[in-house]
């Protein structure tokens, strides 16, 4: 069969579970993964034929698709911030949001000037994509992560070795540690955040698929990683050290006095491409 022709077939299996845009897009995402051709080779292509195995492994995706199942979890791998990514069901999926947490914390970086090398803790590191993807464009950083879950870090550490740079791991429980024993500039995060009365505004493919270690927290106490990092950053940053954390889009209010509260100053709230709170940072001072 025809690539192009099976196209339309692809199209109509998923017609009633994804819109038009989705279905286009996850097209073209396995027909790189697959073939290694965008969508401007398929179009100078258009003879290029499947065979019966190659049919196979897309029917099989579609049958996926059908279920629900994150596409970057049938492919075994995603893209953030420019780098290749392995991903399977003990880790978050990367989101574009993540992103843009990455990207304030490298443009800041490149702007301070550090008189010695720059230490920074991702705290909840998943599949390693914000500790690997600051260690990636800033070289010069000497970055550790942790993560509660040996299996999270085993993608992680793969993810490392993919993408050719030094990231120290660290098997830990935040909500254990009393401690971080030694200092650093910078601590990031992207905890647990959603409670569970927003449950319902999560899609299936999340819901069913992401570990639910790595999304939820109880209604009655949803900053409860927020509090512990950010008593732990008062213990373990620099003098005017910086604490980054993505956050839940409706407590920025309840961040901005967390961070406040604790001794952090110059602290600015920020919104992704949706338009949500989605961001913060705090600068701590040690003379509060």
């Amino acid at each position: 069969m025809l690539l192009k022709d099976y196209r339309n077939i692809f199209t109509q299996e998923l017609a009633s579970l994804y819109d038009e845009y989705e279905t286009e897009s996850f097209f073209y995402i396995i027909l790189e993964d697959f073939h290694h051709m965008k969508r401007v080779d398929l179009a100078l292509n258009p003879t290029f034929e499947l065979s019966s195995e190659l049919l196979q492994q897309w029917e099989n995706v579609v049958a996926q698709l059908k279920e629900h199942r994150p596409i970057q979890y049938i492919l075994g791998e995603t893209e953030f911030h420019g780098l290749p990514f392995y991903v399977n069901e003990n880790t978050l999926i990367p989101r574009p949001e993540t992103e843009e947490l990455v990207d304030w914390i490298i443009k800041e970086s490149k702007v301070e000037s550090r008189k010695s090398k720059v230490k920074i803790l991702d705290i909840g590191t998943g599949t390693g994509c914000i500790a690997i993807s600051i260690a990636k464009n800033l070289p010069e950083a000497e970055v550790f992560a942790m993560d509660v879950s040996e299996s999270a870090l085993a993608v992680a550490k793969k993810n490392a070795a993919r993408n050719n740079v030094e990231v120290t791991f660290l098997h830990q429980s935040v909500l254990e540690t009393e401690d971080l024993h030694q200092t650093f500039d910078i601590i990031v995060s992207n905890p647990p955040y959603v409670r569970n009365l927003e449950k319902k505004e999560i899609r299936k493919n999340v819901l069913d698929f992401e570990p639910h270690l790595a999304l939820f927290v109880e209604d009655n106490d949803a900053l409860v990683f927020y509090r512990k990092i950010t008593e732990l950053a008062t213990q373990n940053l620099s003098e005017n050290g910086q604490l980054y954390f993505e956050i839940n889009q409706y407590l920025g209010k309840e961040m901005i006095e967390l961070l406040e509260k604790n001794g952090f100053k110059n602290v600015e709230l920020r919104k992704d491409v949706y338009g949500n709170d989605r961001m913060i940072l705090g600068v701590f001072s040690c003379s509060f």
